[in-house]
């Protein structure tokens, strides 16, 4: 059987739980249970919002690999209350917390999501959106082409990987492409840069009324960055480009929310530091598996999932090093 794993998380041994949890005929696969491990999941996230400004929220996602202890909730979610209605930027991992952030973010604000904004492709920010409106929900257009092109493997994956708490989770496109500038929503104005880096397309969002900057996973704080889609040279633009702005908080996608911009500069020397390292290691002509055991300096290592991310991260950038320094034998000349 061919095996099939996103670029997103890693899939073992492949098994479609996907299907086995979505088939109208759940029960007749009951019998083959003994040969999987399906596991049991609670019915709820119990999502706790933390209070950043007078009518914004935070959602904190755990700092963990996607799991089935804790259903893929592990980036960051914000809620502003507008006169208009909430906006919800990124939905988490599945349809169950995507009905559970819409009725927190119903309760908070006392009305109903009026826009939904999508910070990047990846698994763990977009598959609550089947809890909203398709014409609700908006991203740049390089955030749909990432959806289209991986969202069903993405999906795949996450079943595998978080278990009964993707039931009846599919991918939905955003019907709104936005682009850099503004979009007024009652009395806030969102201000919407389009960047690239650790995917190729970010999107980073400012609210001009309380001066929050949402910053995607362009920014990490005390959690290893991820970097299956990344372009090291244009995410240390884009968090350039972001450090030049003013903000008076910062919202990373993984890690606490700060005041000073600690989640940008962080993440700069993080990404500074596995270049550095894994080109060193290349060069040395160690494997995969040797590179992956180097040592780090002591502030890497105190960052949560550090070893973790930084194997990941070996195994994204040693072929890109492959496909950029060693010659390609199928063109050279006898």
């Amino acid at each position: 059987m061919k095996r099939r794993a996103s670029d997103e998380v890693f899939v073992g041994p492949w098994f479609d739980r996907r299907k086995l949890l979505q088939s109208a005929g759940l029960a007749a696969g009951l019998a083959f249970l003994p040969m999987f491990q399906v596991d049991a999941a609670p019915l709820r996230y119990g999502l706790k919002p933390l209070q950043l400004d007078a009518g914004v929220w935070m959602l904190a996602g755990v700092d963990e690999a996607i799991s089935s202890d804790n259903g893929g909730a592990i980036a960051n979610i914000t809620i502003f209350d507008t006169k208009d209605g909430a906006v919800v930027v990124d939905t988490g991992p599945s349809k169950r917390y995507g009905l559970e952030l819409d009725a927190i973010a119903r309760q908070l604000t006392g009305k109903p999501v009026a826009r939904v904004l999508l910070t990047h492709f990846h698994p763990d920010h977009v598959f609550g959106c089947q809890a909203f409106a398709s014409e609700a929900l908006a991203a740049p257009q390089g955030v749909v082409e990432g959806l289209k092109q991986s969202g069903e493997d993405f999906a795949s994956a996450m079943y595998y990987l978080a278990g009964d708490w993707m039931r009846g989770t599919e991918v939905v496109l955003p019907a709104k492409a936005i682009v850099s500038g503004h979009e007024d929503i009652g009395e806030r104005r969102f201000r919407y840069v389009v960047l690239q880096g650790h995917t190729p397309c970010d999107l980073a969002i400012f609210d001009e009324r309380s001066g929050i900057l949402v910053a995607g996973d362009l920014a990490f704080l005390d959690r290893a960055p991820t970097t299956p889609h990344a372009d090291l040279k244009d995410w240390h633009a884009s968090l350039k480009q972001l450090g030049e702005a003013q903000f008076s908080r910062l919202v990373p996608g993984h890690g606490p929310s700060e005041k000073d911009r600690r989640g940008l500069v962080q993440t700069g020397e993080w990404l500074s530091m596995i270049e550095e390292k894994i080109t060193e290691a290349f060069d040395r002509g160690l494997s995969m598996t040797e590179a992956m055991a180097i040592p780090l300096p002591s502030w890497a290592e105190k960052i949560a999932l550090s070893r973790y991310e930084f194997g990941r991260s070996v195994m994204h950038l040693y072929p890109k090093l492959e496909d950029a320094l060693w010659p390609r034998v199928d063109t050279r000349s006898n």
